[in-house]
């Protein structure tokens, strides 16, 4: 039975609207995604924004340890300080922050050290950490701050 042009119409109607309706589905499936990605990397930019202000704090509170006088090494609020500083790592290490590792001996990565000096007398055919400056951190795996240190050669 032949098809008349009204019945033809409407089946171009419809495909079109089809089309359309899954045009529009495409669309908001992508804004969908791209909105998604765009929350995760405002929420990941605070998050690095509000460590890197934290950082001068932990650094300064790390060398007052390091420099406390010996009589003040059973000293109860000197101790509750060093206690300061392990929470307030393990609080950050909950945040996926990790410390980058520059202890001496450690093979000079430019991705995460920042040679700030360097021991031109040494000889050596590779560089290596001679001593850290300033301690640097990832955050999940990326830096946010490269640790400051002395590189020497091997």
């Amino acid at each position: 039975m032949p098809k008349n042009k009204k019945e033809e119409e409407l089946e171009q109607q419809v495909a079109e609207l089809t089309a359309d309706l899954q045009r529009t589905r495409a669309d908001f499936e992508n804004y969908r995604k791209r909105v998604e990605q765009e929350t995760a990397a405002a929420r990941s930019a605070g998050q690095s924004g509000a460590i890197l202000k934290l950082l001068p704090v932990i650094d300064n509170i790390e060398r007052a340890i390091a420099h406390q006088p010996a009589e003040l090494a059973n000293n109860k609020w000197a101790q509750s300080v060093t206690g300061l500083v392990k929470n307030l790592e393990k609080s950050l290490d909950a945040l996926s922050l990790r410390r980058i590792d520059a202890t001496p001996g450690t093979a000079f990565d430019p991705e995460l050290h920042e040679a700030i000096q360097f021991d031109e007398d040494a000889e050596g055919e590779k560089e290596v950490i001679a001593e850290e400056l300033q301690a640097g951190y990832t955050l999940s795996g990326l830096p946010i701050r490269h640790a400051m240190v002395k590189v020497t050669r091997q």
